[in-house]
Order: C-alpha cells, then sequence, then structure tokens
C-alpha cells in the first residue's frame, strides 16, 4: 500500500490519515478493492475490530459498500439483477426444505450435529469432509505458517465453517450471496458471543471478490464451485486473492466419472425442482459438478496441480456405485477434496 493517504475503517467509523499504517501480522488484517471497478479502496479491515454501520466508497467508480448488521454488501447492480432470481429461489427451495435451527446451540453444533434432526445425513456428509480437511490439510497450513491464518470461505452459507476455524485463531471471512437469517450470513450472528472477534461478512460475488491481491493463506470453496459459471472465471478469482504458498480447496462439490452422468443428474435435478417447486432451478447457468476432466483443463490453465483427497464417508456410501450398477442407475455423485498451492 501506499505511504500517502489511506482510508482506514476505525471504531469511530472512516477517516483518513496521512502516515503509514502501523504494520500487522499478516493474517491479521484484510486489505479491500472495490468489486465494481477493481481499483484500490486503500481500506483496511482489522480481525480486532468492532464494526457498526459503516460505507465505504470507491475512490475511481464511486461504488459503495455498505455495512448492515454487520454484513458488508460489496455486491453491484449488475451483480444483484444477475443473481436476483437465482437467490430468491434458492431461499425459496432452502425455506421449504426446513433449512436453519432455533438459536445459537443449533448453529454452535455445526457440522457435527443437525439438533434440527430434518438433514442428518447431509450434515454427516459435510461433517466428515470438514473433520478431514481440518485435521489432513488445514492443520499442515498452522503448522507451516506458525502464525493466524486469513481465510476466505467462500460460499458460507451461515458461517459454520468460517465459525469452526475463528475457534482455531484464525481471521476468517465468510462470503455467499444470502444474507437472510436463517440460512445466510444473517444466521452466523448467532455465532458473536460464542467468539472473541465476530465473524467478517461479505455479501458479494465469487467471480468479484472484494478483497486485493495476494492476502489469504487459505481460499475454500464451501460446498460452492459446482454454482460456478465458469470455472476458470472462479478459479482465476480465487487464485489472485491467495498468496504465494497458500492452500486453494474445493470441498463438497459433486464429482462423476463420465460427463453422461453429470449431465444425467442435472437433467434429473430440474425435473424433480419442476415438480417440487415450481420452477427447474436454472437462475445460473451453474457447471453443477467436477469431472477429471474439467479439473485437468483448470490444471492446464493456471499451472497448478490438483491433490486428491478421498474422505472415508463410510461404508453405505462406499457401496453406492456398485448398488447402482446392480440396479442400472445411473453413476452417483462422489465426494472428494481438491486442493492446490498457489506456487507464483
Amino acid at each position: 500500500m501506499s505511504a500517502v493517504a489511506r482510508t482506514v475503517l476505525s471504531a469511530r467509523g472512516l477517516h483518513v490519515v496521512s502516515k503509514p499504517l502501523t504494520p500487522r501480522a499478516p493474517g491479521d488484517a484484510l486489505v479491500l478493492r472495490c468489486p465494481a471497478c477493481g481499483g484500490a479502496t486503500d481500506v483496511v479491515l482489522h480481525r480486532d475490530l468492532r464494526r457498526n454501520e459503516d460505507t465505504i466508497s470507491c475512490g475511481d467508480c464511486h461504488f459503495e459498500m455498505r455495512c448492515e448488521r454487520g454484513i458488508w454488501d460489496a455486491l453491484p447492480a449488475a451483480g444483484r439483477a444477475h443473481y436476483e432470481r437465482f437467490i430468491r429461489e434458492y431461499e425459496s427451495v432452502r425455506t421449504s426444505e426446513g433449512r436453519g435451527g432455533n438459536g445459537a446451540l443449533y448453529y454452535a453444533a455445526l457440522p457435527y450435529h443437525d439438533l434440527s434432526g430434518r438433514h442428518v445425513q447431509q450434515w454427516r456428509i459435510r461433517s466428515r469432509s470438514f473433520r478431514y480437511f481440518e485435521c489432513e490439510i488445514f492443520r499442515s497450513l498452522e503448522r507451516e505458517r506458525q502464525r493466524p491464518l486469513l481465510v476466505l470461505d467462500l460460499g458460507a452459507g451461515n458461517g459454520w465453517l468460517s465459525y469452526r476455524l475463528a475457534l482455531r485463531g484464525h481471521f476468517c471471512v465468510a462470503v455467499d450471496l444470502q444474507v437472510n437469517e436463517f440460512d445466510g450470513l444473517a444466521a452466523a450472528s448467532h455465532y458473536s458471543a460464542l467468539l472473541t472477534h465476530p465473524l467478517t461478512r461479505f455479501r458479494a460475488e465469487v467471480d468479484r471478490l472484494p478483497f486485493a491481491d495476494e492476502q489469504s493463506d487459505c481460499v475454500i470453496f464451501n460446498a460452492s464451485l459446482h454454482y460456478s459459471e465458469d470455472y476458470t472465471r472462479t478459479i482465476a478469482e480465487a487464485l489472485r486473492c491467495l498468496r504465494t504458498g497458500g492452500t486453494l480447496a474445493i470441498v463438497d462439490s459433486p464429482w462423476y466419472g463420465r460427463e453422461e452422468s453429470g449431465a444425467a443428474m442435472v437433467a434429473e435435478r430440474r425435473k424433480e425442482f419442476t415438480r417440487s417447486f415450481g420452477f427447474p432451478s436454472d437462475a445460473l447457468n451453474s457447471q453443477e459438478y467436477l469431472t477429471d476432466g474439467r479439473l485437468s483443463a483448470l490444471e492446464a490453465e493456471f499451472g497448478i496441480r490438483w491433490t486428491v483427497h478421498r474422505p472415508w464417508y463410510g461404508l453405505r456410501w462406499a457401496a453406492r456405485p456398485w448398488i447402482a450398477k446392480l440396479k442400472r442407475k445411473r453413476e452417483p455423485s462422489s465426494f472428494r477434496i481438491y486442493t492446490a498451492v498457489k506456487t507464483s
């Protein structure tokens, strides 16, 4: 950052200083940039800062990021229009499915226990994915850095993953399009009383993240990459935000061995959604699933190397492909974790 005037978010609001900022340890602060034009805002959010209602304005295009109820709205007008139908339909589906729960106890128990009892099997999968990620991947990064990490949680939902990693002492930034109080970013307010520092939350597009280059130690697609409309564009933005030596992780996105199986799943899903909810859930041209071919193309595009992790989800889950073959049904999805280290 320049040593000239900078805008700094303090407990008293926004103000300008004309001297260099006091250095903070990497992982304790987040430098923002404008999601509308990509210009530098020179705004620094510190992990130990308790924010109220504030506004950050871009000096180049005058786009404003507003903080309301502890959530920074970094969604430009074009993005708002593009995602409006998706957000509306997604929230409608999640409401119909009975997502969320009553009180802080429900959210604090995630992902290990679904106290609502409505989605126990799904949370069982999520908990095993997270436990593997935490023990086999994230701890190695902690040992390597030996300091608080800056983590971007993309597709954070109610913020449970950010909460779990924040308990380990890290600065976690929860990013999502949904801001509702049962399943979106507003639900993360339940974690405030359980953490030393409140979670930092941004309503933003994963293709236009409001963060400056090369800051984060870990970027996690939290059951969210398959919503991307362009994997190349989405991964490029994640790598832009990741510092050299940082880890990119894809967690809980469906994988298929054959493109035909993924395409069949999408057709079945849209038919079922039309029957159940009255719309096919096609507001976005989402990629919907991963294949080895798609992942190899990303390796070639960005010069990265995926490491494939296969958490154990239980015997019943492992038997699904064999049962599908016996019943002459399409290949079922698999969940793997993919990680890559940014080398340059």
